[in-house]
């Protein structure tokens, strides 16, 4: 491990393993604070972070739609150009809502999945919505973005949704027990929908993100949608999307598995196929 992970790793130590920690954490989770943290990004005075950031993630600008940023924030949600990501629109693949390292997990009883430094059962992300029975043997996808990662993402087919339903975050400031492993004292807050598509009967979408300042911004409530248009983009910071496909829905693509049971996680891109339709005994 380096210095510069174990310097991490004793911050993130003390913060939501220490009493005093979790006071600072709990100030810092404050809206006050998310919404003054809002504003500096959306302002003219957050423009000097960005070349700085697209030196440091080797960030190819010619790849994005030429324009002027007005801040940070504005950068960071920035366009591509439509030729740098083209998609998939076979109807028997199943497509990547966005760029990001995937990992692909079989939903069992008793599954919990690790997701942006806490862990969560489908249930937890669901906020206890009794849909996630449905979703039992079938696939959990995490799609996990990075700074460096295009934050706007797609429908991953045709169809129609319901509406969003949005799960605030929560930092649970009491003694811990067993942090070893996973932090279980803190809930990251979620948006969740149901789509309902022509292709993959109802997939779940969860949009995950940060407790401070990672906001999901969702373009629709109700809506009929087809393949690759943007669904929303998240701005400030990385983030996770998370679809749950029902069992006998989506073949996963094999290597994706593979490098899911080895630990890996696997690059895709917006619009790619990770999958393809299951047909009965394949």
């Amino acid at each position: 491990m380096s210095d510069k992970s174990k310097r991490k790793k004793g911050t993130l130590y003390k913060l939501y393993r220490t009493k005093y920690g979790r006071v600072i954490l709990k100030l810092l989770t404050k809206p006050v604070v998310s919404k003054s943290v809002g504003l500096y990004m959306n302002s003219k005075l957050s423009k000097p972070k960005i070349k700085p950031f697209i030196k440091k993630n080797n960030i190819n600008i010619a790849e994005y739609e030429e324009r002027k940023y007005r801040s940070y924030n504005d950068f960071f949600t920035r366009k591509i150009r439509p030729e740098m990501r083209l998609i998939d629109l076979d109807p028997n693949h199943f497509i990547s809502p966005c760029d990001c390292k995937l990992s692909a997990y079989t939903i069992q009883d008793g599954s919990v999945f690790f997701i942006k430094d806490s862990v969560y059962s489908i249930k937890d992300l669901l906020g206890g919505n009794e849909i996630y029975k449905e979703y039992s043997g079938g696939f959990c996808l995490i799609f996990r973005l990075t700074v460096d990662d295009y934050h706007r993402y797609c429908y991953i087919d045709d169809g129609s949704k319901s509406e969003n339903t949005f799960i605030k975050g929560k930092l649970h400031t009491v003694q811990p027990i067993a942090l070893e492993k996973y932090n279980i004292y803190k809930r990251n807050c979620r948006e969740y929908t149901v789509l309902s598509t022509e292709n993959f009967g109802n997939v779940v979408q969860i949009e995950v993100g940060a407790m401070m300042v990672g906001r999901i911004v969702n373009l629709h409530e109700e809506h009929t949608f087809k393949r690759g248009e943007e669904k929303g983009m998240f701005e400030f910071g990385g983030s996770t999307v998370v679809l749950l496909v029902k069992k006998d829905t989506v073949m996963i693509d094999k290597h994706i598995v593979e490098n899911t049971n080895e630990g890996k996680e696997t690059i895709v891109k917006f619009g790619q196929k990770i999958g393809r339709k299951y047909v009965g005994g394949n």
